[in-house]
């Protein structure tokens, strides 16, 4: 059987002023968050013995610091093949955005009454500087900062439980929603949903904040359903 080509995450060698294994498992973690894993492209297939060399570390901590992760569902074992970044079945991502969209509309919940005035002036700034007329032109960065936006409100919801449940959610909604604000014309329509989030948080509206939340995450289970091109691994 062919094997997909190994992948290298592009690590910088680290220092030793914590544990190598918590250095390692964090630069891998943050590399891996940073991966679009649904472009199309093969499966990413991890090399441990190129990781420890690009940090510049034995393989002990690198292996050690995988085992985490893939407790965490990060990366997975797959017999008589080897390690990869775990890639979610069609399924598996309709069931993520269910679970994200219950949680994130809970801190929506929780924000609009306990986030600070500071807090949600802050959250209203992330559009501030995007024309939607000009969004096409501007897509990276609205991406980037509609992935900030959806992480605010979790963090504003003050569980940290939830921000970590949803850390770990975050690399495949990261990719659903990168590929759901490709779609024509899906740009206005998701600035006037967050405009009309912001605004309920602001008037400290929880249930209106939170079904609006809510029903904005479930909108990609459409897009999932319609447009899933990836793998069913």
């Amino acid at each position: 059987m062919l094997q997909p080509p190994e992948t290298s995450l592009g690590l910088i060698s680290i220092g030793q002023t914590v544990s190598l294994r918590e250095q390692a498992y964090d630069r891998i973690k943050r590399s891996i968050l940073a991966m679009d894993l649904y472009d199309g492209s093969a499966q990413i297939r991890l090399n441990e013995h190129q990781i420890a060399q690009d940090l510049g570390i034995s393989r002990t901590p690198v292996r050690e610091a995988l085992t985490l992760l893939e407790r965490e569902g990060f990366v997975s074992t797959v017999p008589r093949r080897g390690l990869f970044v775990t890639r979610k079945t069609k399924r598996e991502v309709i069931e993520m955005i269910r679970v994200w969209a219950a949680l994130e509309g809970s801190a929506a919940h929780a924000a609009a009454t306990h986030a600070t005035d500071a807090d949600l002036r802050d959250l209203s700034k992330v559009f501030q500087d995007f024309d939607p007329s000009a969004l096409p032109v501007h897509l990276t960065a609205y991406e980037e900062a509609n992935l900030d936006f959806h992480q605010m409100i979790i963090r504003l919801g003050g569980c940290g439980l939830m921000v970590e449940m949803t850390t770990n959610l975050f690399i495949h909604m990261r990719a659903v929603r990168s590929a759901f604000l490709h779609r024509s014309g899906r740009y206005e329509v998701s600035m006037r949903e967050h405009a009309a989030i912001i605004t309920a948080l602001q008037e400290r509206d929880a249930d209106q904040a939170a079904v609006l939340v809510r029903d904005h995450a479930l909108g990609l289970i459409a897009h999932v359903e319609a447009h899933w091109a990836w793998p069913e691994e």
